[in-house]
């Protein structure tokens, strides 16, 4: 009589959606950095933990983000976008656009930082007349990102809540197709079409609608050039806010770092970084579909299968990063992160990204220094299904 093995029987992926603790599986992961799971959607995909794999993922070029959008592939949950627009930064530099973004996002751009610290101040001032507590995420860190990418596109601020409340659809993670998205998409594609016709346009829209006058980018539609717009100011914002709220998180669980930075401010660029490593804000695997067989690890990823990167499990290894629990400022590789993703689809706002935390810790740090929770943490509330993990709210006191 023959025993049949039975076939393994998946885990379900994306883990936890708290973002005051690492999951448990992180550590369960590191006996078998590439693991099959089943996503969101139901369909299974490779889910790899280890750093070295990881960057392994990000920069084989054999692993496609822009084939995830093809049609019947396994998905990691339903998309809420259009399909071309998932290589987004790949369809701008397609399309001769690179330069004139790349400018947009540059942090020395004229006057960006002195705005970016005008914004932070009025704002961390507004909340703390109003007295405590306060919502440090709905107040300060929603409209200081929204803010600074209203600024960069040259758009009205006052339009940044309208813009903002379409990311609760546009990085939702749902099983099934959302009847509300190709809504959702369109409102803010033909707001920003509009936006190329309005005279009182400036910024990264004012350049793109001066394109339509030059013959060399007589390709380019105005809901291509809306696209640009609507991507940038909603990846902008979701990934800024998501890791702002969650390093704001991440000070108030760590206070021995807040009294560090209070005693030396100059050590506030290399807790970017190292607050950009322990912070679990990308609630999902950044996703790569795999061109052809390909060896990783002791697995043979099949032509055609997902796999997601999981940067949680790569920013806590313990073979890239030495006691990775540890918050420390002075960690020789503490740039070695890849909370900003790798290989060609290395985010291009890295800089500003940084630039902009940087100049809010400064804020809340000078005019706020003793900002702690107002509610146990176990009462924060936090988001499910979507693309960033973080609290609904963040009530803190001073």
């Amino acid at each position: 009589m023959s025993v049949e093995t039975l076939p393994e029987e998946l885990i379900d992926f994306p883990f936890s959606w708290r973002g005051d603790h690492l999951p448990d599986e992180i550590e369960v992961l590191r006996k078998e950095p590439v693991k099959r799971v089943r996503t969101i959607a139901g369909d299974e995909a490779w889910l790899v933990s280890s750093h070295a794999l990881c960057r392994q993922v990000l920069e084989d070029r054999r692993f496609s983000l822009k084939d995830t959008s093809a049609p019947g592939v396994p998905r990691q949950y339903a998309l809420t976008i259009p399909p071309e627009v998932v290589n987004n930064m790949g369809n701008i530099t397609g399309a001769g656009l690179r330069k004139a973004v790349l400018k947009a996002l540059n942090p020395k751009a004229p006057g960006l930082v002195e705005w970016m610290r005008s914004h932070a101040a009025e704002l961390v001032d507004g909340l703390m007349a109003e007295g405590a507590p306060a919502d440090l995420r709905g107040q300060f860190a929603d409209p200081y990102s929204a803010g600074m990418h209203c600024h960069i596109l040259g758009i009205p601020k006052a339009d940044a809540p309208r813009l903002t409340r379409s990311l609760d659809i546009a990085f939702m993670n749902s099983a099934c197709p959302v009847s509300g998205a190709k809504l959702n998409w369109d409102r803010d594609i033909a707001y920003m079409v509009e936006r190329l016709d309005d005279p009182a346009t400036t910024g990264l829209m004012a350049e793109l609608a001066a394109l339509r006058e030059d013959p060399e980018y007589d390709h380019l539609t105005d809901e291509m050039l809306a696209t640009v717009g609507v991507t940038m100011f909603g990846a902008g914002v979701i990934s800024t806010s998501g890791f702002l709220t969650m390093a704001l998180v991440s000070l108030i669980q760590h206070p021995e770092l807040t009294a560090e930075l209070l005693a030396d401010r100059s050590k506030i660029p290399a807790a970017v970084d190292e607050l950009l490593r322990i912070n679990l804000s990308i609630g999902d695997g950044l996703p790569r579909l795999a061109l052809e067989d390909v060896t990783l690890g002791e697995v043979e990823v099949k032509k055609g299968e997902l796999v997601l990167v999981l940067v949680e499990g790569a920013n806590f290894d313990p073979d890239a990063f030495a006691d990775p629990q540890k918050v420390d400022l002075a960690r020789e590789n503490n740039t070695a992160h890849l909370s900003f993703g790798g290989g060609q689809h290395y985010c291009p706002a890295t800089a500003l990204g940084k630039r902009h935390a940087e100049i809010a810790l400064e804020t809340l740090l000078e005019k706020m220094p003793d900002f702690q929770l107002a509610v146990p943490v176990e009462q924060l509330v936090w988001r499910t299904r979507f693309m960033k993990r973080m609290p609904e709210r963040l009530p803190v006191m001073w």
